[in-house]
């Protein structure tokens, strides 16, 4: 994908538009509105540039998709300041920053997607294009709202760009989640179907959204969606279907060895499905800080964040050790007895001190699609033998060949067990990815998994507060149950 990036006007620049003097007569070629800006192939690629980089922000997929989705739960540990300390401790509250930055830079990519979704249908250009550039935002718009019903449950559903101080939707009310997911769905299946198969988009577009992206996001919301008192009866089924279609079309596969899914030199390889795109630059806007926040201060980090260390000692087996040695370390060149640390994205371009990592944030890769797929066929019919077949490839690539670590139905008999010990699989093999909190959630684990480490968990805390600045702003936001109203 290309790297350009520009920034999209949006209503406040149509409201200064539309402040001028009636009497001026030249045109304000220096304005950028929807009218002077849309108007070619290339203006439509640039507004989805603009949609993109939100998500390499680091309050999106740069470091808050994995403060949300990793700090309130068994694998990381950041008490680096007082807000990660609270999703840490699950005592977080509306004022928490880190929640107010995940709700704003998502509806800002929300407000791009839904400002290209209005204006490039009027373009004049090839056909197929700009399908693809309305796939791509709609995919992008669903991951958006998929990351804000996971988290806050009903959310404003803003589907059209905010034109005016007095547009009905510049203080929205909160939609119901089975409708936020419906919505979900619906923009999905229309990006799974214009967009390309993986290996159809070129090397110098990667990153752009392929059909398999679409489709096993698709899945992903599917198998959420079942775990909740809105699902269709049909989500788990849906969602096998899915993982069927990209595991049938044979674009992707395991690669051999796991750490080449996260070797900086061979990123966007067969693995790959969907990824946040860093590089190249030098504490650049397209760089990542994600190694100097996971790295010590021996390998050149500012060391924020640590593995748990409870799961450093026990979250994985002693035969598990290919996935426990690249994905944590307690020691970096001599120096020994570190707090146990991220070690499993590294990049040998790395300055150290700096901001310039190169490394993609992974959103989705072909061992979760197996993994989903065994989950898919567990909750349809516990009885079926298959569902061992996409965990057991994950744990044979891992090392984990000899039959004593493949699951069968007499080691793992039960629905109940099957689920148990996927909780581990998915916990050792996505190791701080994003997954974790969703996974444990969906699973039924939540609670369990984190009173083992001395937390309780009340109900209210699987959501997320509406954060107290957009109530301040927005007094028709209602509040979650258990946070003060």
């Amino acid at each position: 994908m290309k790297k350009s990036i520009f920034y999209i006007a949006g209503a406040g620049l149509m409201l200064m538009a539309a402040s001028c003097k009636k009497n001026l007569e030249e045109k304000p070629y220096s304005f950028l509105i929807p009218k002077n800006y849309y108007l070619n192939a290339t203006d439509a690629q640039t507004a989805l540039n603009g949609v993109f980089n939100v998500f390499q922000q680091q309050t999106s997929y740069q470091r808050t998709a994995w403060l949300i989705g990793e700090l309130p739960a068994d694998n990381l540990v950041g008490t680096s300041t007082s807000e990660r300390l609270e999703l840490n401790r699950f005592t977080w509250t509306p004022a928490n920053v880190e929640i107010s930055n995940w709700w704003k830079t998502s509806y800002q990519a929300i407000s791009r997607a839904n400002d290209l979704l209005e204006n490039v249908p009027n373009i004049t250009m090839d056909t197929t294009a700009r399908n693809n550039i309305l796939g791509n935002a709609r995919f992008l718009r669903a991951m958006a709202y998929f990351d804000l019903v996971r988290n806050f449950g009903d959310v404003p559903l803003v589907l059209r760009p905010v034109t005016t101080a007095s547009d009905t939707l510049l203080y929205p009310i909160r939609t119901s989640a089975a409708e936020i997911y419906n919505t979900i769905i619906d923009d999905l299946k229309f990006a799974e179907k214009v967009c390309p198969p993986e290996n159809k988009i070129a090397a110098a577009s990667k990153g752009m959204v392929s059909k398999g992206a679409a489709s096993s996001l698709l899945a992903k919301v599917y198998l959420q969606r079942a775990s909740t008192t809105y699902a269709d009866a049909q989500d788990n089924q849906n969602a096998l279907a899915e993982l069927n279609s990209v595991i049938n079309s044979n674009v992707y596969k395991l690669v051999d060895n796991y750490a080449d899914v996260f070797d900086n030199a061979k990123k966007n390889g067969p693995e790959h499905i969907f990824s946040i795109q860093f590089g190249p630059g030098n504490n650049g806007a397209n760089s990542n800080i994600i190694l100097r926040m996971f790295y010590p201060a021996q390998l050149g980090g500012a060391g924020p964040f640590t593995a748990d260390t409870t799961y450093f000692k026990t979250g994985y087996q002693a035969e598990d050790s290919i996935r426990k040695n690249w994905n944590m370390a307690d020691k970096a060149d001599t120096a020994k007895n570190l707090p146990p640390f991220i070690y499993k994205y590294r990049d040998p371009g790395y300055v150290k001190g700096s901001n310039n990592s190169n490394v993609n944030w992974i959103v989705l890769r072909y061992a979760d699609v197996l993994l989903m797929q065994s989950e898919a066929l567990n909750n349809i019919n516990a009885a079926d033998p298959k569902k061992f077949d996409g965990v057991n490839a994950v744990r044979a690539r891992a090392g984990l060949k000899d039959a004593a670590f493949q699951l069968d139905m007499i080691n793992t008999p039960t629905q109940d067990a099957f689920i148990d010990s996927l909780v581990k699989d998915r916990g050792r093999e996505l190791f701080v990815e994003g997954h974790r909190k969703y996974d444990l959630i969906r699973l039924g684990r939540y609670k369990q998994v984190m009173a083992k480490l001395g937390y309780t968990v009340p109900d209210f805390r699987f959501l997320l507060p509406i954060p107290q600045t957009e109530r301040d702003v927005n007094k028709k936001l209602s509040q979650n149950d258990g946070y003060p109203k």
